[in-house]
């Protein structure tokens, strides 16, 4: 008995100099360098505040003091699924949480209608004051306003962020008897009627150009054919179907199926060929004196607090600067064209302004 406790003593004791042989080497200070390495450089003070200031790009975002978000997210698509809208709030969504700057999950549902202003009015009605859910908008969407004679306009949401721009094209299908641009214009020229326009929204952007191709090639408005669709994968049905002459679209809803061979790009609407597209004739090459840019971007309800918008804003600030953004837009080859609050609010106003003049131009409102 003697000696199992002498051997418990002595294991206590074993145990007690290794606990006090940790505690004093935690408690040495690290070394300092040796003299053959070199001082760290004296940092500039305020640059270091102003970076520590600025948004980092991939580093996830801190509730706010309210708590917001503490639920998952959602960016509605006012249109159906398979569009423009629809894509960039899914890549928007995926870019928020691959990056980790999301620190809950964002989801994307979709709410078609009148070139979104239906899922504006819900926006505005349904969701004043609620941070949670955003909207996916556009150039279109300032047209369709005027186009629908929306009792709804984009003055009663919140502006958040200008994202992205891209250039129009105009594809046929791929057994279309129009070879070139020229060709389509001349049988445009011919019988306005029997050409079919496939596009976005009636005063959306496509339905801008399809007005702005008519008044340089001398047709009237009321000679116009255009027949709107609500979602990218419709119309891309009714021209593969050979149901339309010609459509106009974003770049990049067509991309997959003039890399397939099921459309034949006739036209882009830039001013240069573009990089992606070097084959592809400017419509101003075709004869066609138009050069026309849409872009996209997203709004939240009305009645927002300021430390939500805050937060939105940083958030978006922080995914455009990300690498999985950055490699959307490389992609999809659109434009970085990023604003917030109230520089994208003035964009707006001044787009709102404008685009009024071209819809009374090509008749498309009073």
């Amino acid at each position: 008995m003697t000696r199992l406790w002498l051997r418990r003593g002595a294991s206590l004791l074993t145990l007690l100099l290794v606990v006090l042989l940790v505690a004093a080497c935690a408690a040495v200070p690290a070394a300092a360098p040796a003299a053959s390495e070199p001082a760290p450089a004296a940092t500039d003070a305020p640059a270091a505040e102003a970076a520590a200031d600025a948004p980092a790009a991939g580093a996830a975002m801190a509730p706010t003091a309210g708590g917001f978000p503490n639920k998952a997210l959602q960016i509605m698509a006012p249109a159906n699924p398979g569009g423009g809208w629809d894509t960039t709030a899914r890549l928007l969504a995926q870019a928020m949480s691959e990056s980790g700057i999301s620190p809950v999950p964002v989801e994307v549902f979709n709410v078609p209608g009148a070139g979104g202003t239906v899922g504006l009015a819900q926006l505005v009605s349904q969701n004043a004051g609620d941070p949670y859910t955003i909207m996916m908008m556009g150039r279109v969407m300032v047209g369709s306003i005027l186009t629908n004679q929306s009792p709804v306009t984009l003055a009663e949401s919140t502006p958040l962020a200008r994202l992205t721009a891209e250039y129009e094209i105009i594809v046929v299908p791929k057994d279309s008897p129009f070879q070139t641009m020229a060709d389509l214009v001349a049988a445009f020229q011919a019988d306005p009627q029997s050409i079919a326009w496939a596009g976005g929204s009636a005063g959306g952007t496509d339905h801008i150009l399809v007005g702005q191709i008519a008044k340089t090639a001398g047709v009237a408005p009321e000679g116009i054919n255009y027949i709107a669709y609500s979602g990218g994968g419709e119309a891309a049905a009714s021209i593969l179907g050979g149901q339309v002459a010609a459509g106009v679209s974003g770049i990049g809803e067509w991309a997959e199926f003039i890399q397939s061979g099921e459309m034949r790009a006739l036209a882009v609407s830039s001013a240069d060929r573009l990089e992606g597209l070097p084959d592809v004739p400017t419509l101003v090459e075709s004869g066609v004196d138009v050069v026309l840019l849409n872009w996209r971007g997203v709004v939240g309800p009305p009645n927002m607090s300021e430390e939500d918008v805050a937060w939105w804003i940083e958030a978006l600030t922080k995914t455009n600067d990300s690498a999985e953004w950055q490699e959307t837009l490389a992609t999809n080859g659109w434009d970085n064209v990023f604003q917030t609050g109230d520089e994208f609010g003035a964009t707006l106003a001044e787009d709102d302004a404008v685009i009024g003049e071209v819809l009374k131009e090509i008749g498309l409102v009073e």
